[in-house]
Order: structure tokens, then sequence, then C-alpha cells
């Protein structure tokens, strides 16, 4: 159904890195997930009220939750597409995460609820008169929420969107969540075990869980998330592929939301070239990213000495050392300045995040062993944090 209406309402739906057509997908399906939804709260509402079961009556609530989160996912896709402004040249892209992480809140408030409601059956049990038309109706709902995950799944993937991907694993939930109902509705007919408030205390916990995960993925590229290691080595690629470009490094990627996203880096180039043809090529690589990867660049050029043999030499020597203390370590922005009672190396070392040492401890390590391998050099070391 979501492709046939993706035919209908989506222009140029292959282009999904453009916000229009993100907005569209975001729409299209936050209105079919409003609309299933609240089908499936007034089928298993009917069914908790003829029944009288706990567990069903809080799957139905559920529901109607998810018909929220729906709504608000369709605000959050429609909020992200708006077009740059003055008080935000960088879009409002991040408006999506942010609905991620509303229907992520919903998810847990559901399940807080659905424990309490579950905890109290526990205590005061009864057995409910489940017949076959609630039944009928639990298990229609659970090829409904398998159909809407798949589809919200699909969608996500192909937009790259974290609500979706919050949503999809929502109505995942939702389609366990019904099934556990189901199976202990099924015992508790045949056996007339009390088991309807159990059966919504795994259900409650369940949620829980899945609104953690939602919580988890939505929270992260809010708070700046590091990039995806694919995507960092496209970016090489493209770079290093340039003919004036050594290396790279300082490599930041500043994510305002899908599909808006700038990179900043520092390409190594030759201290003998030619500045206006570096120049150029430089700018060549940089409308590459753009239309390969969609994101703008800004690359800041670093010469390099590359015939001088001595430099060369000290500075594979302070890159294995620096390699001793941990693997990750680069070095670059390497200088040797002579003097008549010792040589100044000048260099910057770089440390992934989750490096044990602070700063200050690998700072003083590598100046140690470069020391101790190097006489007559000092050092003049700058810590540099890895973004990517």
């Amino acid at each position: 159904m979501i492709s046939l209406l993706s035919r209908i309402f989506v222009r140029n739906r292959e282009q999904t890195d453009s916000p229009a057509v993100r907005r569209a997908y975001g729409s299209l399906c936050s209105i079919t997930g409003i609309f299933l939804n609240l089908l499936l709260f007034a089928g298993k509402y009917f069914a908790g009220v003829l029944s009288g079961s706990i567990a069903i009556t809080a799957d139905a609530f559920n529901n109607l939750s998810d018909a929220g989160s729906s709504l608000i996912t369709l605000i959050g896709f429609r909020f992200a597409g708006r077009r740059p402004d003055k008080d935000h040249p960088f879009g409002h892209g991040r408006f999506e995460y942010i609905a991620g992480l509303a229907v992520a809140a919903i998810i847990l408030l559901m399940g807080v609820e659905l424990l309490k409601s579950s905890v109290e059956k526990i205590l005061n049990p009864t057995l409910p008169d489940t017949g076959l038309l609630p039944l009928a109706i639990l298990a229609a709902s659970i090829l409904v929420k398998l159909y809407m995950f798949a589809y919200n799944r699909g969608v996500g993937r192909k937009i790259h969107s974290s609500a979706m991907a919050a949503t999809a694993t929502d109505s995942l939930s939702d389609a366990v969540a019904t099934a556990v109902v189901l199976v202990c509705s099924l015992v508790a007919r045949q056996t007339g075990l009390l088991l309807d408030g159990w059966c919504g205390l795994a259900v409650a916990a369940f949620i829980l869980f899945a609104g953690y995960g939602a919580a988890k993925d939505t929270l992260s590229p809010l708070l700046g998330q590091a990039p995806d290691p694919a995507f960092v080595e496209q970016i090489r690629q493209i770079v290093e592929a340039s003919p004036v470009i050594i290396g790279i490094h300082d490599l930041m990627v500043h994510d305002y939301g899908p599909g808006r996203r700038i990179i900043s880096l520092h390409g190594e180039v030759p201290a003998d070239g030619d500045m206006m043809e570096m120049h150029d090529a430089i700018d060549l690589v940089e409308r590459e990213l753009r239309e390969k990867l969609g994101c703008d660049a800004v690359i800041h050029m670093d010469p390099i000495r590359t015939d001088d043999t001595e430099t060369n030499a000290r500075r594979a020597q302070v890159l294995e050392l620096a390699k001793e203390i941990d693997p990750r370590l680069t070095v670059h922005d390497f200088r040797m300045v002579p003097g008549p009672t010792h040589t100044n190396l000048i260099f910057d070392v770089v440390m992934p995040p989750d490096l044990s040492m602070t700063p200050e401890a690998l700072r003083d390590a590598l100046d140690a062993k470069i020391r101790a391998a190097c006489p007559g050099c000092f050092t003049v070391i700058t810590v540099d944090q890895a973004y990517a």
C-alpha cells in the first residue's frame, strides 16, 4: 500500500536526499500510521471491554499513544523540511531527531503506565472472559503491526531517518506485545490460569526496553555522535584521490539533520607547489564532495615539505614512537627547528576520544620516548582530538 501511495503522492521519490522528498515520505507514513493506529485502538478497546482483560485494554491505549507518536513524527517532518532562515541558516533538520526522541518518550511513558496497571492486576487478579472475537481482533492487530514495522523500517532506511526507525521499533514492539497478550489469553481460556497481570507485566518490560533503544538512537545525533566510519572512508577516498593532496587530518563532520551535513578538514599539500593550481584543485575536491555526498565542504591547505630527507625521516620516527603508545595515534604539521644546542620538533598528535590517557599524560609519554630515541631533540607537542 505504501509503495502504491508513494507513487501517487511522492514526486521524484528516488531523490531521497531531497528535503522535499523526505518530508513527503515522512508525511505519508505518519498519516498512514495515524489511521491504522486509531483503527487498532477502536478494535482492541472494544475487545478489552468485551472480555474484561486489562492486558487487551492496555494494549489498546498503547495503539492510541502510537497514533499520537505518528502525529508527532508528522509535525517533526514538517518542521524539519522548512527552508533555512535568518535565525537558522543551517536549516531545521534536527527537528526530525527531536520528533524521534518525543516518540521514544511516549513509548517509555506507556510502558510505565502499563507496568503500574499490570502490578495492580497481579495484586487483584480476575479471570477475563476472552471469546473468539477478541482473539480474532488481536490476531489481526499483530498482522497490521508487522506490516507497519516493515514499511516504517523500509522507508526509514530509504531516507536514512532515525525518527522512522524509532517508529518501526515501536511497531515491532507492539506486535510482540500483542502476541504475548494473545498467547496468554489463549492459555487462560483453555486452563483458567490467571495470567492477565503477568502478561501485562511482560508486555510493559518489552515496551520499556524498546523505548530505551529508540531514545538512545535518536538522542545520540542530537548530542553530536561520531560520523559513520563508512562515510568517513568515502570522504578520504574522494579527497586523497586529488593529485595535490598528500594526506588529510582534523576531519570534522557537522550534522544539522539528515541531508544537512558540512565537512571541514585539513589537506596536506606540497610546500613548493603552485598556490593557484593547488587552490583550483581544492575547489574541485569540494565540488566533488558536494555532488557525490551531498555535503558542503571547507578544506584548509596545510603545506608540508616533501623534499627534506632529514625532516621526513624524523617525522616517520616520531610516528612510529607514537604508535608504540597506541597504534591509532597519528601525527601532522611536523616541523624541525634546529639550533646551536638542540633541535625543536614541533607537531600535532591526534588522540582518539576513547584513549585511556589524558592529553597531558599522552604529551609527557611521547616526549619521554622522543627524548630517549632522539638525543638533543626537544618537543613542542599539541594534542588534537579526533572527531571522525
